[in-house]
């Protein structure tokens, strides 16, 4: 007799079965870019101020903080995690208005999602980094 009852997966059943669909892939990094952006926009938004509060502190902002590769690189995965989220939000509100909310078009739509990201994200780190 077959049981109806539900299986608690393992994580590494969860991630086995959904790191094989682009819809579920797209899903999840829509999340954690949502995460990383709110987390960061703290950091950066010290940044801003120190940079608009004087001449000094512009100066100490292009030349220190910036100057400093570690914080470049946190700059990139903020804006990364912006690219991503803004146009997997795109991809959402496109779904929202009846657009490519059906499984295929939906699979479709997630990998287009995916690989703008990565062209985006691409040049960002090219731009920011060095």
């Amino acid at each position: 007799m077959k049981s109806n009852r539900p299986v608690n997966l393992s994580m590494g059943q969860v991630l086995a079965v959904n790191l094989k669909s682009p819809v579920a892939i797209a899903s999840i990094l829509h999340r954690l870019s949502g995460v990383i952006v709110f987390l960061l926009v703290p950091i950066l938004l010290w940044i801003l101020d120190k940079s608009l509060s004087s001449p000094e502190g512009f100066d100490y902002v292009k030349n220190v903080v910036f100057g400093n590769i570690f914080v470049r690189l946190i700059v990139w995965v903020f804006v990364a995690g912006l690219i991503y989220h803004f146009i997997a939000g795109v991809k959402h509100l496109l779904a929202d208005l009846g657009i490519a909310e059906e499984l295929q078009s939906g699979r479709t739509a997630a990998t287009i999602a995916l690989i703008l990201s990565v062209i985006g994200i691409i040049a960002a780190f090219i731009w920011i980094v060095f």
